[in-house]
């Protein structure tokens, strides 16, 4: 399942996995942030690849326990805290839905053409 729909990575991840190839052959969910019941949705996931644009959007009770999630989201959240008085985070919460997944790859520092390969191999 892929949460998002842009045209940087929503539509083409869904595409990549879609094709009659390898990688490919894959049935692909595509929700956005339009979506009604996504907690729904989520929950029926195997593999979830999350590029919305939603700070901690997806919490542990919209996955099912073994999911693979891939975090490609990157949030600017103000924090106090930090001398930068910001922080960097994905759109899933990971402290939570991390010790439900069976592999869980956030990169709040996405470099796509670096990364990319990962959805390759």
């Amino acid at each position: 399942m892929v949460v998002g729909r842009s045209n940087i990575v929503g539509t083409p991840i869904s595409i990549l996995l879609s094709r009659k190839a390898y990688p490919g052959d894959a049935t692909v969910t595509i929700c956005h942030s339009r979506t009604q019941n996504l907690a729904e949705h989520t929950r029926r996931a195997d593999i979830l690849i999350v590029a919305i644009g939603r700070a901690d959007l997806i919490t542990a009770d919209m996955v099912k326990e073994g999911v693979v999630v891939v975090d490609v989201g990157m949030n600017r959240v103000e924090d106090a805290s930090n001398p930068k008085g910001f922080h960097l985070c994905g759109d899933v919460d990971y402290k939570n839905v991390a010790p439900k997944s069976k592999l869980y790859y956030a990169s709040p520092r996405w470099r796509w053409t670096y990364d990319s390969s990962f959805f390759i191999s």
